[in-house]
């Protein structure tokens, strides 16, 4: 299996299910969100699109993508404080949505997706949490400006769903497409 991702959390997260990648290999893709595109459509085609995007030679290829959405609203994936800052006080103290899609491209070109969506709520954030959060760096280049496994985990009033699909991988889904695809998961 190639793993299509450049981030260390899908590989930690891969390797909980006791798979380790032959290759990895990042998809270069624009991923700019179409006009008028859901949040849950969006991601399920980034998903697409880097399973297709990287070569596979004979191999699976697994792509995700994870998507922070208020609403019908994509949240960025944060590279500057200010864009945290906003993020962080648009999630306060309410629920939003994280979904996280899996796409495994077969070595026929065949492709097989999977979709977690999981709620999230933070609690009321002060200033004061907002700005220490944001001295943590934690946020750069994460959807919606926060990492679960990290420090924002004290800000989580609650979740329902899938925290590795927070993280960027849900194991649930992905084991259940793997064990399909034919991989050898206990």
């Amino acid at each position: 299996m190639i793993l299509a991702s450049a981030s260390p959390r899908r590989r930690e997260l891969i390797a909980r299910l006791g798979l380790v990648p032959v290759d990895i290999r990042a998809a270069d893709i624009d991923e700019t969100p179409r006009p008028r595109e859901v949040p849950r459509d969006y991601a399920r085609r980034m998903a697409r699109e880097k399973a297709l995007a990287v070569p596979g030679e004979g191999a699976h290829v697994l792509a995700g993508d994870t998507v922070v959405a208020a609403g019908r609203r994509i949240l960025p994936k944060t590279e500057d404080a200010a864009t945290a800052r906003q993020c962080l006080a648009l999630l306060s103290g309410r629920r939003h949505r994280v979904l996280s899609a899996i796409a495994l491209k077969a070595p026929d070109g065949s492709l097989h997706e999977r979709l977690s969506e999981t709620i999230v709520r933070f609690k009321p954030l002060s200033q004061a949490e907002i700005a220490d959060y944001i001295a943590s760096g934690e946020w750069a280049g994460k959807a919606g400006g926060y990492a679960i496994q990290g420090a924002a985990e004290g800000l989580i009033a609650w979740i329902s769903g899938s925290h590795s699909g927070v993280v960027g991988l849900p194991l649930f889904e992905t084991r259940a497409l793997l064990k399909a695809a034919g991989f050898a998961i206990g």
